[in-house]
């Protein structure tokens, strides 16, 4: 007889959730993850971290405020390391207190260290101090996540040369920043940083950033980064970073040199295996080290499962929670739900872009007509009363059925509002149920009605002249 019936390596969102899911089902379960990182990377040095530092910066540099207190208000002249870690700090403690909490009481035994497969059933967990202690389970769910990839041709020295980890690791705040790489979390820290006055240079190959995003969404905030003076240098790529005794030159394939204190690269993420002994399991991981799965999360074993980052797209803690949840109950032989297809994406530059379902680039090339109806923040009683004057709500809907294509949202508050969307579409809602809501007032909500009745006068004209 096993150990466990369910053993998960790794306690991030994902392997929490596959955890808890198992040990409700009244399984027996062990998760496996260093003492120091309960949580996962999420909690320690990705996305709660990130998060909270954009809370602190938000909230120190006054720049909410602005609007309506003027260019030169902030709340803290001198902002240091010191208060933005204070906040991350106490967030981290707090949120690994309610981890340990939740897996204490699902009787989820926790095995601190490093685990490895010794065979595709038995997992080494060593401490640290060279013991190994051996424990055997009948399914194994693989959730160690990712770490910032660390291109060979970059000299890494986590001071003047960091990754996104070490942006938590910084001593002071920088004057001047070359991010290079302009995806999510490379533009969240160029934009926070932007916000705190450090003058930003974003390098990036492709000839636009966030690729994936509404476009006109993306300009609006390209507006916004610029005017807090953040310098882009699209189609460019680095062909090395001198370092020096105050700073570092980045050197660009095109000539440019620009100088600035700290190089942060956010070249994508690589998934954490190397020491997993892959091989002893019957294993493999591809070259940026993700695995392979099948619709249920199953890996080329049947019995062991992997989910959340380290399989790769869309790398989200949202979804990893889900996929965790899925592979417990497919694992334990229990029914469950597939994953639903409309996810939202969230993304906390500043401001804040969250969108789902399609854009309107996709829905075009896919030759599928759809009208548009917009809701600006300005023009709502709450927009004016928290100072923005820039958001706006965007609804793509289908001519032929009204049902809603696409949400998409930029702006104070994007990150929830787009659930309202979500949820209508997922419930297969049509934009009438939006124009015949009501919603309170004054909130930042209205702007669904506003935005519907926009598309709603758009195909009344039409149907109208097609009379």
């Amino acid at each position: 007889m096993s150990d466990f019936d369910l053993l998960v390596l790794g306690s991030g969102p994902g392997g929490q959730r596959a955890a808890i899911a198992a040990a409700k089902l009244g399984r027996r379960v062990a998760i496996v993850d260093r003492r120091s990182m309960l949580g996962g990377v999420c909690i320690n040095t990705g996305t709660i971290p990130s998060k909270t530092l954009r809370e602190a910066v938000l909230y120190l540099t006054g720049l909410n405020q602005r609007e309506l207190y003027g260019q030169s208000y902030r709340v803290k002249e001198d902002i240091t390391v010191a208060d933005l870690g204070m906040r991350t700090r106490h967030v981290i403690g707090r949120e690994v207190d309610v981890i340990r909490s939740q897996l204490a009481r699902n009787h989820v035994t926790v095995l601190s260290g490093t685990g490895r497969f010794l065979d595709p059933h038995t997992i080494g967990v060593s401490d640290g101090d060279g013991r190994e202690l051996k424990v055997t389970a009948d399914k194994i769910v693989i959730a160690t996540g990712t770490r910032p990839a660390r291109p060979d041709s970059v000299e890494f020295d986590d001071r003047t040369v960091i990754d996104s980890d070490g942006i938590l690791r910084l001593e002071r705040i920088p004057e001047t920043m070359v991010v290079v790489g302009a995806g999510v979390i490379g533009i969240e820290y160029a934009s926070m940083f932007a916000a705190l006055g450090t003058k930003v240079t974003v390098v990036e190959r492709r000839e636009r950033m966030l690729e994936f995003c509404d476009l006109e969404i993306v300009e609006a905030l390209k507006y916004h980064l610029r005017d807090l003076a953040v310098t882009f240098r699209f189609r460019e790529t680095v062909a090395s970073v001198e370092r020096r005794p105050d700073g570092a030159i980045t050197v660009l394939e095109s000539g440019k040199r620009i100088p600035a204190d700290t190089v942060m690269y956010s070249a994508g993420r690589h998934g954490m295996t190397d020491d997993l002994n892959l091989e002893a399991a019957g294993l493999t991981a591809d070259a940026r080290g993700r695995i392979t799965v099948d619709g249920d999360y199953r890996t080329e074993v049947p019995h062991i499962y992997a989910v959340g980052d380290v399989i790769g797209f869309p790398s989200l803690a949202a979804t990893s929670m889900e996929q965790g949840r899925l592979a417990a109950h497919h694992a334990c032989g229990e029914p469950v739900a597939e994953l639903h297809e409309l996810q939202p994406i969230g993304i906390y530059t500043v401001p804040e872009i969250s969108f789902v379902g399609r854009t309107e680039d996709e829905l075009t090339e896919a030759k599928v007509p759809f009208e548009v109806g917009v809701a600006r923040y300005r023009e709502l009683a709450r927009g004016q009363i928290i100072g923005d004057s820039y958001g706006m709500l965007k609804l793509l809907v289908s001519p032929e059925d009204r049902s809603l294509l696409g949400v998409h949202v930029f702006g104070t508050g994007a990150t929830e509002l787009v659930h309202i969307g979500q949820t209508v579409m997922g419930c297969g809602g049509t934009v009438d149920y939006l124009v015949n809501a009501v919603f309170n007032y004054p909130t930042l909500a209205e702007s669904y009605k506003v935005a519907a009745l926009d598309a709603m006068n758009k195909m009344r004209h039409i149907a109208r002249l097609s009379g």
